[in-house]
């Protein structure tokens, strides 16, 4: 693999996994949220990762045969969860249906929270190769000297 395209699978892997946070951030932020755009509760939601392979040129899928397997990350879809909402007793609430239960997001946020730290720590391994790879390249410049 190339210098360039370890960075690339690395820049990847840092767009899919900020779009991941963001999903996530968007999932607690809505936690406690009754009524969305379409009348009921939040709907909990993931970012979907596809492989794609790591070709920018036509001259690179001829010349580079040895990197044939090198694939990078994308984020395909967001996909919105389909399991029930959660049933809370609160006849006091606006939301609340005839018995006095209100339908709560799909979400939890502790779960929620250890996906975060999960992506926090695949952002950070994504960083740590990109430095890895400049360090790399900064070394073998200063061989030539």
């Amino acid at each position: 693999m190339d210098f360039f395209s370890s960075m690339r699978v690395s820049a990847s892997g840092l767009e899919a996994q900020m779009k991941r946070m963001n999903t996530i951030s968007s999932n607690i932020a809505n936690a406690e949220t009754t009524r969305g755009p379409d009348g009921g509760p939040y709907r909990r939601k993931d970012a979907i990762f596809e492989a794609t392979a790591d070709r920018e040129s036509f001259g690179e899928i001829l010349a580079d045969k040895l990197d044939e397997q090198v694939q990078g990350v994308l984020v395909s879809d967001i996909h919105e969860d389909t399991a029930p909402p959660r049933m809370v007793y609160n006849p006091s609430h606006p939301d609340a249906n005839a018995d006095g239960y209100v339908a709560m997001p799909n979400v939890n946020t502790v779960h929620e929270m250890a996906n975060m730290i999960s992506a926090q720590r695949s952002y950070e391994a994504n960083v740590t190769a990109m430095g890895a790879a400049k360090a790399m390249a900064a070394k073998s410049l200063e061989i030539g000297r």
